[in-house]
């Protein structure tokens, strides 16, 4: 009999709450997207100011859509009229006050890997934001540390490098992971958080669903 993944992502997933929680990460499970986007929401304080890094996962669940919607103070590159603008957009985000992101693989003993071309996302994770929320689907979940780089550099940069057709990337052509040292290579940058540091300042949202690429 075929067990379904729901059924699979509500045994495992409050046991990666406990071992994230044991790295100082604050962490909780929802079985259900929009206990998620509740949770998210608790932990912003009216008075933040909020950004984010690109993030399927975040997008899934229209966080930054309702970030706006409620009143938040928001920080969106996608609304700089230029290139420069979009950077210092960027630069800007680096102080906020609270950070959303996805995450490119979460190990069972609650380790992240992520990877990234221009270095924004992994760079807030690590600091600068007061705090960040990291909205995780159940499908980034990885047995192992080793599994969650491969993930990370054979499963989600493919296809996230297929958001960008000009990118003249091998994965963008072929989609497998040649180890390219291209130009437009979204695979520059690549950090490995084993513990939250200050305990407490990265919370993770983990979602019985499968979200994100």
């Amino acid at each position: 009999m075929e067990i379904p993944m729901g059924l699979r992502y509500d045994k495992l997933g409050p046991k990666v709450v406990k071992a994230l929680q044991g790295r100082f990460f604050e962490a909780w499970y929802f079985s259900e997207p929009q206990e998620a986007v509740e949770k998210v929401f608790s932990l912003i304080p009216k008075t933040d100011t909020i950004s984010w890094g690109g993030s399927m996962s975040a997008t899934a669940l229209n966080l930054t859509a309702l970030a706006a919607e409620k009143g938040y103070n928001v920080i969106d590159r996608d609304k700089a009229a230029n290139p420069a603008e979009r950077m210092e957009l960027m630069r800007q985000a680096l102080l906020c006050d609270t950070y959303l992101i996805g995450t490119n693989a979460l190990t069972e003993d609650g380790q992240l890997v992520n990877i990234d071309g221009n270095g924004n996302r992994v760079a807030a994770m690590t600091f600068g934001p007061k705090q960040v929320i990291v909205v995780v689907g159940m499908n980034k979940v990885c047995k192992t540390l080793e599994d969650a780089y491969t993930r990370a550099r054979t499963i989600a940069a493919p296809a996230n490098a297929q958001r960008f057709p000009t990118y003249k990337t091998p994965c963008n052509e072929t989609g497998t992971c040649a180890n390219c040292n291209s130009p437009d290579s979204i695979c520059s940058f690549i950090v490995h958080t084993r513990i939250c540091r200050p305990a407490g300042r990265v919370k993770v949202i983990l979602v019985g669903k499968d979200l994100g690429l």
